[in-house]
């Protein structure tokens, strides 16, 4: 029987000789087993049982290990190069003993790839090959695929590339599905030629179709000693299991404009895209911890007539340049390019309409979601607008407000975020460790809150406390609780009534908060209240929210005085106090009071005055609370 699978094994290794030595690099160790031994268990794995490896350099060393392959339960079949013909060249050498259709695998990859679903999806295409094709972190060094809308492919381009020209990271993995009847004729039977610049090419050139099978499975290029190294790091993290479609993944959902890159209002050239601070070593890290990132963008400059799809095209492929140079990709990227108003010079009439995929509707999610096997529950929405956090409430996953961008200030919609941070970096590092670690901490305090009314946080200003409430929440929740987080910033005097250096209760209606807690508190029936909303901007009253708290509901009561009051003590023996070191508080004061604007001077003025009329009376409040929480401020 001919057989299922060639796998190009005839490399010299010549980058990981510092590592390997004179071994062939497909016996190059992953974890103590050779790489080629890791690819024969996943053909095995999936249904491929008859292999034919194509060896060329130090051959007898492959032979001698894996002889027949029936200590893995497979079939091998060994193809000699004399001398080397290049991967084209060596294929061609093969294919008498190859099925009609067949797969290839690089000796020098590492795949975590369900076989069987590339298989099926290219016995389904009239193409003559299938290509698995993937971001990467690298596509400055790597030959990169060009797809037409309905995912066949039309330009492969080659590494190096050109100066100055962007394309959309969408790279050519090494694995594929092919037809030898396409391949007969097309490579020569003498001389050196390669798969990809040669053969496929050439296929290209004259009429032949690649469909594309796009995947987040893990695959990863391990030719060089970083790259190995890479990918063992990968396999102990468990991010080929992350990724796999043996389990929902979780995926990270993205804004673009005010979250990714630069706000300068309908962006519609590639040389406006400028990436924001920390943007891309945010989406790094999230690729290192096997979280997609996905960007989800309402782009209705192209129902506007200020952009067309190939303006749009460049825009993404320089964003996929700019996040390459930091290393980072995105897994996917998903747009709505329509506009629900008509009446702009130049508008595309068939973009013109209202949809389901504008956020903040939650199409883009949704589609993403079904497409890619996403758990919601773990999942998050980042953006800088309220349109963003509506969408990601709307798809049921968990919110981010950026202080980026529109700074949630565009008051389009009544979205509370599940947490508010400064930027990118932030809320990814809050995402991956530092939710974590605070529900670590909050568990026994939750666990004690099963029968009880209240609790209240207290600390100075920008120490965590708005946090600390949510993610308190979210475990009283989780064990059955209805829960409402009251901030107690909700009570603030109007700007103008509020005295620098008088203490910090002046600066809160008291006379109105401690016995609306008190009614609260003692209350048999459900009772409705409208919480004030401020502008911490520009410290204005914006808007209200409505609350209905019922009379076995849990209230968290968050904010600065919650611990400065004695009446507001007496009304609950669960007092939480939580603090920062002070260099971090300093910090994040500063950025606050640049952020709404203030210089140098005003900064300084207005942290002075807080340290001098706040922070030692919070500190000194400490004594009274019954759990006591420092955070390590990362």
């Amino acid at each position: 029987m001919r057989n299922q699978v060639a796998i190009l094994a005839g490399g010299l290794g010549t980058r990981l000789k510092s590592t390997i030595g004179n071994l062939p690099k497909p016996m190059a160790p992953i974890l103590g087993k050779p790489i080629l031994e890791h690819q024969i268990e996943l053909c095995k794995k999936h249904g491929f049982d008859r292999i034919a490896l194509l060896v060329h350099y130090q051959s007898e060393a492959i032979r001698s290990y894996f002889r027949d392959g029936a200590a893995w339960d497979v079939e091998l079949t060994y193809v000699e190069e004399v001398s080397a013909r290049g991967t084209a060249g060596a294929l061609r050498d093969a294919l008498a003993v190859l099925e009609d259709k067949f797969l290839v695998l690089y000796a020098d990859i590492y795949a975590d790839i369900d076989l069987r679903r590339l298989w099926q999806m290219a016995t389904r295409s009239d193409a003559a090959g299938t290509l698995l094709i993937h971001p990467n972190d690298h596509p400055q060094d790597s030959d990169l695929v060009q797809l037409d809308g309905a995912g066949y492919v039309i330009a492969i381009r080659t590494y190096p590339h050109p100066e100055g020209v962007y394309y959309p990271n969408i790279v050519n993995a090494a694995l594929y599905v092919l037809q030898k009847k396409h391949l007969m004729n097309l490579i020569p039977d003498q001389g050196k030629y390669d798969l990809v610049k040669d053969t496929f090419k050439s296929m290209l050139a004259s009429g032949h179709k690649f469909k594309a099978y796009i995947t987040p499975e893990y695959i990863k290029d391990m030719g060089t000693p970083s790259r190995l190294n890479k990918v063992e790091r990968d396999l102990i993290l468990g991010l080929p299991e992350r990724l796999s479609v043996r389990q929902q993944r979780v995926a990270v959902f993205l804004d673009r404009d005010g979250t990714l890159n630069k706000e300068v209002n309908y962006l519609s050239c590639a040389g406006q895209l400028e990436l924001l601070p920390g943007a891309g070593e945010a989406i790094h890290q999230l690729n290192r911890a096997g979280r997609l990132a996905i960007c989800v963008t309402n782009q209705p400059v192209l129902a506007r007539g200020n952009a067309t799809w190939e303006d749009m095209r460049q825009i993404h492929a320089r964003l996929d340049h700019l996040l390459g140079q930091e290393h980072a990709y995105l897994d996917r990227l998903y747009l709505c390019p329509h506009h629900p108003a008509s009446g702009f010079p130049g508008e595309t009439p068939a973009l013109k309409k209202v949809c389901d995929c504008r956020k903040p509707q939650s199409g883009l999610i949704d589609r993403a979601v079904r497409e890619l096997d996403i758990d919601r529950r773990r999942s998050w929405m980042i953006g800088d607008t309220t349109s963003d956090i509506l969408a990601g409430q709307r798809a049921g996953v968990c919110t981010i407000l950026l202080r980026t961008g529109y700074a949630g200030l565009d008051n389009k919609y009544q979205a509370i975020p599940d947490y508010i941070c400064d930027d990118i970096l932030s809320a990814v590092d809050w995402i991956l460790s530092g939710h974590a670690r605070l529900v670590g901490k909050l568990m026994p305090v939750a666990i004690e809150m099963q029968d009880t009314r209240m609790i209240l946080i207290g600390g100075a200003s920008r120490s965590g406390k708005t946090m600390a409430a949510q993610v308190l929440k979210e475990l009283v929740e989780a064990m059955g609780r209805v829960v409402h987080i009251l901030p107690l910033d909700a009570w603030l005097k109007a700007k103008e009534q509020r005295i620098e250096g008088c203490g910090v209760m002046s600066r809160y209606d008291m006379d109105q908060l401690v016995p609306l807690l008190e009614s609260l508190r003692n209350s048999k029936e459900r009772i409705t209240l409208h919480v004030s909303q401020w502008n911490r901007r520009k410290s204005e009253l914006i808007s209200t929210r409505r609350l209905s708290i019922g009379p076995n509901d849990f209230l968290i009561c968050e904010g600065v005085p919650a611990l400065l009051h004695p009446t507001l003590r007496e009304m609950t023996p669960h007092r939480l106090h939580l603090d920062v070191p002070q260099q971090v508080r300093h910090q994040r004061m500063c950025f606050e009071y640049a952020w709404r604007g203030f210089d140098a001077c005003e900064v300084a003025k207005c942290i002075g005055s807080r340290e001098q009329d706040e922070v030692a009376d919070v500190l000194a409040a400490a004594q009274y609370a019954s759990y006591k929480i420092t955070l390590s401020g990362r």
